[in-house]
C-alpha cells in the first residue's frame, strides 16, 4: 500500500465492530474499539476507567469465547486497546483508518462524525460500515476535505469468515480514496466489489429479494420450509443453509429489519412488494423466535432434535423426509453449473419451484446493473463471496443457457429485462466469454464486451492449463503445471483432493520432475480443500478383502513419497487451507516450508476412523515436539511426546492456521496468507526466495527416542479415562499403538533411531489396526453414515 496502515480504530463494539476490530487486529494492525459509556454508571463507577469502557471490554471478552472463533488467535487480542467515546476519542489523531460501526441510526452517525472530524489526522480515511442508510445525508455536513477521505467499507457477518468487502463512494469520494479503501481490503484478504450509495448496496438487495421471493413463491408451488432448503440449497449452487436455516443464523429479527428498509427506501422499485414481510414471519420476531440466538425461528431444536416451523398450522412439528427425483438426479453431479441447468430442467415440484425462484431472480439482477453497480461482474463476485453462491446471477444465467432459459420465462410470463434482450439481439449469447486467461464480460451500458481486469496476485490453474505447454505432466489423480519463473507446482485433483494410487505416484514423479528442470516445488490446488487425507474406501476394501499386500504398497509408497519432498534437491512449499486432514496434512508436513491460508484446518484424523498416521504424520509430531529437549542432556522426553500423542489421539483439528502452529502441524516460520485469490502467487513467492537464497535440502536425523517406559506412563492415564468411562477399550488400543510409534518402540530411553524406523513403526501399526474388526466398523460408519462410530 503507498500510505502505510498502521493504526485503525473502530467506531461501536456491537457484533460488526468487534468483529472488524478482530480482523484488523489478526491483519497485525494496532487497533482502538471505543463505544459509549455505559448509562446510569454510579458516582464511583463514573470515575472508573474500567467501568467506563465496559462496553468495549465486555465485546472483546464476548469474541474471545465465541464459536466459530472470531479472533484467527486469542492472543491477537492484545492489539486491541478498547476505550470509550468521551474519553478516548483524541486517540484518533494516531490512526490512518477510522471505520463507523455504531447503530443504524441518521442523526447517531453525524453526531458522531462531527466529533471524529476535529481530532482526526488530515490523510485519514473515515469509512462507515453502514449497509442502509444515504451516505448523502451521512456526510452532508462533514468539512469537504474530509468528504473527499470518506467512504463505504461494508464487511460481512461474521467478519473473519466472510470475503466480501462492499466499498461504495460518497458524493465526494476522491479517487485516491477509493483505491487506498480497496488496497486496504485487499491487505485484508477481502474480496473487493463497489457499489453505489443505493438501498442495501449490492449483496443484500439481492440475497434478500432472492430470499423474500422464495418465501412469496411458497403457497402457488405448494412447499414446506424443509423442502425449500433441500431444493435452493446445493441443486442451485447455494450453501447447504440454504434460505431458513441461513435466516435462522443471520436471525429473523436482522432479516425483517434488512426487507422492511427495502420496503420503505424502494418506493420507486416495480417490485417493491416482494420485500413486503408476511405476518407469519412477523409473528415469529413477535414471540421473541428469532432463530439461532433464541433457539428457535424457522427451526427450533427440542432435545436431539431439530423441528420446522409449520406455516399452515403455526406450529413446530417434526421434519418430514424430503425426497424428491429431480434432487436425486443431480446428487453425483459434481459441477455446480452442470447441476443447476439438469435440475431446472426436471419437471416435478421441485424443480418447478426452483426454477421459479431462480428466474426471477436472475431477471431483478439484471434489472439492477447499472442501478446498484456499474457492471454484472461486481453483482456475480458480490453473491459469490457474500453470500457464497458457487455462481453470481449472471454465471448462473450462462450455466442454465440464457438463450433457452430466455425463451422459457418469455413462455411463461417473465418479463426479461432489456439489457439481456439487448445482448441477445447482437448476436451474443452469454455475459461471459473469452478463454480463462483472458475473460471478457458484455457491458450492458457500453453494449458490448469488455475484459475482465486481471489481478497479477491471483495464479488461476484452469488458465495455466488451458495451454498445453503449461501441462508437464498428468494423471487421473494429479497435474504437474509450469507455474513460471521456474516453480512446477503439484496440483491433486480427486474427489475431496483425496491421496489415491495416481496421487502417489505423481508426489514421488514432481520431485524428480523438480529437480530435473525446476527451481522450486508448490503443492496446491484451487478445489475446496487442500485434502481430505488418504482415500478411505480404498483402504477399508483392502482390509476387507485382506490385501494386506495392497495397503502395505500404498503405505510404504506414500512414505518414499514425503521422505522424497523431504530431501527434495529443491525447496518444497505446501499450500494448504480449509481440510487439510490426515494424509494430506502429512503432505504439508512434510514440505520444508507451508504458506497457509489464514482458513486452514488442519489434523491428523485417522484415529476417528480406527487407524493412526501411517504416512510420516508420526514421525513429524516427534520431531516437532521434541526438537527442543533433543540436544539437551539427560531431558525427559515424557512431557514433549504427551502433547504430540495427545495431537493424535484426540484426532485434534486447528480451527484455523495460528492454533495449527500452536499444534505443530505448521512451523512458526510458515506463512500465513489473509487473501485467499492470493494464496498460491505467496506460495510461490516463499518458494522462489528459498531458491534465490541458496536452498540447500536438510540433513536426515537421528531421533533420541522417549522409550517404552514413557509409553508405559501415558498408558496409565489412558486406561484411567476408559475406566471413567471417558474413552473406550478400543480407543485404548488405538492410543497405545499410537505411543508405541511416537516413543519408537521398545527401545531405552535416549536410544538413537533413524527417521526410516519410525516410519516401519507407523506402517505397522496402521496394518494391525486394519485388521481390527472395530477399526474396520469406524471406518465402514465414516463411508457409509458420514459419522465416526464409538466403539
Amino acid at each position: 500500500m503507498a500510505h502505510r496502515l498502521d493504526t485503525a480504530a473502530v467506531l461501536g463494539a456491537g457484533v460488526m465492530g468487534t468483529g472488524i476490530a478482530a480482523h484488523l487486529a489478526g491483519a497485525g494492525i494496532k487497533t482502538y474499539l471505543l463505544d459509549i459509556v455505559p448509562p446510569n454508571l454510579s458516582d464511583a463507577e463514573k470515575a472508573d476507567p474500567a467501568a467506563r469502557n465496559r462496553f468495549a471490554a465486555g465485546a472483546v471478552q464476548k469474541a474471545l469465547k465465541s464459536k466459530p472463533a472470531t479472533f484467527f488467535d486469542p492472543d491477537l487480542a492484545h492489539m486491541i486497546t478498547v476505550g470509550n467515546f468521551e474519553d478516548h476519542l483524541d486517540k484518533l489523531a494516531e490512526c490512518d483508518l477510522v471505520i463507523e460501526a455504531v447503530v443504524e441510526n441518521l442523526d447517531i452517525k453525524r453526531a458522531l462524525f462531527a466529533k471524529v472530524a476535529k481530532v482526526l489526522k488530515s490523510d485519514a480515511l473515515l469509512c462507515s460500515n453502514t449497509s442502509g442508510l444515504s451516505l448523502e445525508g451521512m456526510t452532508a455536513d462533514l468539512p469537504p476535505d474530509l468528504q473527499a477521505r470518506f467512504c463505504v467499507m461494508h464487511f460481512f457477518n461474521p467478519v473473519r469468515y466472510m470475503h466480501l468487502l462492499e466499498l461504495v463512494p460518497g458524493p465526494k469520494s476522491s479517487e485516491e480514496t477509493m483505491a487506498r479503501a480497496a488496497a486496504i481490503g485487499d491487505y485484508l484478504g477481502k474480496g473487493v466489489v463497489y457499489g453505489k450509495d443505493t438501498t442495501n448496496f449490492i449483496a443484500n438487495r439481492i440475497g434478500t429479494y432472492g430470499l423474500m421471493k422464495t418465501v412469496h413463491l411458497m403457497p402457488e408451488h405448494d412447499v414446506t420450509i424443509e423442502e425449500v432448503d433441500k431444493i435452493v440449497g446445493t441443486p442451485m449452487g447455494r450453501p447447504k443453509s440454504a434460505a431458513f436455516q441461513t435466516g435462522d443464523i443471520v436471525g429473523l429479527d436482522t432479516f425483517v429489519h434488512v426487507a422492511n428498509n427495502c420496503y420503505d427506501s424502494l418506493a420507486d422499485d416495480p417490485e417493491r412488494d416482494v420485500f413486503k414481510m408476511p405476518e407469519w414471519i412477523l409473528g415469529l420476531v413477535k414471540a421473541k423466535n428469532l432463530g439461532r440466538k433464541t433457539g428457535a425461528g424457522f427451526y427450533k431444536k427440542v432435545g436431539k432434535d431439530i423441528q420446522v416451523y409449520d406455516v399452515a398450522t403455526g406450529a413446530y412439528r417434526e421434519q418430514k423426509k424430503v425426497r424428491f427425483d429431480s434432487i436425486g438426479a443431480v446428487r453425483e453431479v459434481e459441477d455446480p453449473g452442470a447441476r443447476l441447468k439438469k435440475f431446472v430442467a426436471q419437471q416435478d415440484k421441485a424443480a418447478k419451484f426452483g426454477w421459479a425462484a431462480l428466474a426471477h431472480t436472475l431477471c431483478y439482477s439484471a434489472k439492477l446493473v447499472g442501478e446498484i453497480s456499474d457492471d454484472l461482474v461486481q453483482i456475480d463476485n458480490a453473491m459469490k463471496w457474500g453470500y457464497n453462491w458457487d455462481m453470481g446471477p449472471f454465471e448462473a444465467w450462462d450455466a442454465i443457457g440464457v438463450k433457452d432459459s430466455v425463451a422459457r420465462m418469455q413462455a411463461e410470463g417473465i418479463q426479461v429485462p432489456k439489457v439481456v434482450m439487448d445482448m441477445l439481439e447482437s448476436g451474443r449469447e452469454s455475459f461471459y466469454g473469452g478463454p480463462l486467461s483472458d475473460r471478457d464480460f458484455y457491458d450492458v451500458t457500453a453494449k458490448k464486451a469488455a475484459k475482465l481486469p486481471k489481478d497479477p496476485k491471483n495464479i488461476s490453474l484452469a488458465a495455466l492449463k488451458e495451454d498445453a505447454k503449461n501441462v508437464v505432466e498428468k494423471n487421473l489423480g494429479a497435474h504437474l503445471i509450469d507455474l513460471g519463473d521456474g516453480v512446477l507446482c503439484l496440483e491433486v485433483h480427486t474427489k475431496m483432493n483425496t491421496i489415491d494410487d495416481d496421487v502417489i505416484k505423481m508426489l514421488a514423479r514432481s520431485v524428480e520432475v523438480a529437480e530435473s528442470g525446476f527451481d522450486a516445488l508448490v503443492i496446491g490446488n484451487q478445489g475446496a480443500h487442500f485434502g481430505a487425507g488418504a482415500n478411505l474406501m480404498l483402504i477399508y476394501m483392502g482390509a476387507m478383502q485382506g490385501e494386506w499386500g495392497m495397503i502395505d504398497g500404498a503405505i510404504t509408497g506414500l512414505q518414499a513419497a514425503l521422505q522424497g519432498l523431504r530431501y527434495a534437491k529443491v525447496p518444497v512449499v505446501a499450500a494448504p487451507f480449509q481440510y487439510t486432514f490426515g494424509g494430506c496434512a502429512e503432505i504439508a508436513m512434510a514440505a520444508d516450508a507451508c504458506q497457509a491460508q489464514a482458513e486452514t484446518y488442519m489434523g491428523l484424523v485417522e484415529v476417528g476412523a480406527g487407524l493412526l498416521p501411517g504416512g510420516g504424520g508420526c514421525l513429524r509430531m516427534v520431531e516437532r515436539w521434541t526438537e527442543g529437549a533433543q540436544d539437551v542432556k539427560g531431558a525427559d522426553l515424557l512431557a514433549f511426546i504427551g502433547q504430540g500423542s495427545l495431537n493424535i489421539a484426540m484426532a485434534k483439528v486447528a480451527t484455523g492456521a495460528e492454533e495449527a502452529k500452536r499444534l505443530r502441524f505448521l512451523l512458526p516460520t510458515d506463512g500465513v496468507s489473509l487473501h485467499k485469490g492470493h494464496h498460491l502467487y505467496e506460495a510461490k513467492q516463499k518458494a522462489l526466495g528459498m531458491a534465490r537464497a541458496g536452498y540447500r535440502p536438510p540433513r536426515p536425523r537421528v531421533i533420541k527416542a522417549a522409550g517404552q517406559d514413557a509409553a508405559k506412563s501415558i498408558q496409565m492415564s489412558v486406561w484411567g479415562m476408559v475406566q471413567g468411562g471417558f474413552a473406550t477399550e478400543h480407543d485404548a488400543v488405538i492410543a497405545q499403538k499410537v505411543l508405541h510409534v511416537l516413543t519408537g518402540g521398545n527401545v531405552a530411553p535416549g536410544t538413537e533411531l533413524t527417521e526410516q524406523h519410525y516410519l516401519d513403526l507407523e506402517r505397522e501399526a496402521f496394518l494391525s489396526l486394519c485388521g481390527m474388526e472395530k477399526s474396520q466398523a469406524r471406518m465402514q460408519s465414516l463411508l457409509m453414515n458420514n459419522k465416526p462410530l464409538r466403539n
